[in-house]
């Protein structure tokens, strides 16, 4: 696939089944991840591999949260079932360091190119992903069972594994609507 190609077909595919990545495609993923921009050189990032067991306690700490955090009956049932939806996940964290020219919003916004970046290199080698969030990713408690800091912010949970459907999706929007000149 070459890069228009991948740019103008990439989706997200909610519906994922084993096999997720394997080593190789993995080793891809990860190192796509470290490309996106970084001004300052500062790499504001923190990625968490979770598969096999690692989902159950995944959700166990969704689980717990949502009950720490008084969250409602259906949030709270549904927790542990929520990381089982795919093979992989890859939690991406934007680890926030304090510096003069790279301000808190250029660091969120590093790692959230670097989901994207993973998500692309997944759709590359013929893999499916999708980039969720929600309220485990804005989790006190989430982050707290991650031994992540107050000002580190989950930026997502990237779904990864082998699409269950073949849908392709049209195309949503027309650049008309969303680009003018000045």
């Amino acid at each position: 696939m070459d890069a228009i190609e991948l740019l103008l077909t990439r989706q997200s595919d909610p519906r994922l089944i084993a096999p997720g990545p394997n080593d190789d495609q993995l080793s891809i993923i990860k190192q796509a991840a470290l490309r996106v921009p970084d001004h300052g050189c500062i790499a504001p990032w923190q990625f968490i591999v979770v598969e096999g067991e690692g989902r159950e306690r995944l959700g166990e700490i969704y689980h717990q949260s949502a009950i720490a955090e008084q969250q409602d009956e259906k949030v709270i049932n549904r927790a542990k079932e929520l990381p089982l939806r795919a093979p992989m996940i890859i939690i991406a964290i934007a680890k926030y360091q304090a510096h003069p020219k790279v301000p808190r919003v250029e660091q969120v916004q590093s790692a959230g190119c670097a989901v994207l970046a993973m998500q692309q290199a997944a759709f590359a080698q013929g893999l499916g992903g999708v980039w969720r969030t929600g309220y485990f990713a804005q989790s006190d408690a989430v982050k707290g069972a991650l031994s992540l800091t107050r000002e580190d912010e989950i930026v997502g949970y990237l779904y990864l594994g082998t699409p269950a459907v073949d849908c392709k999706k049209s195309v949503r929007h027309s650049p008309e609507h969303f680009f003018t000149n000045l």
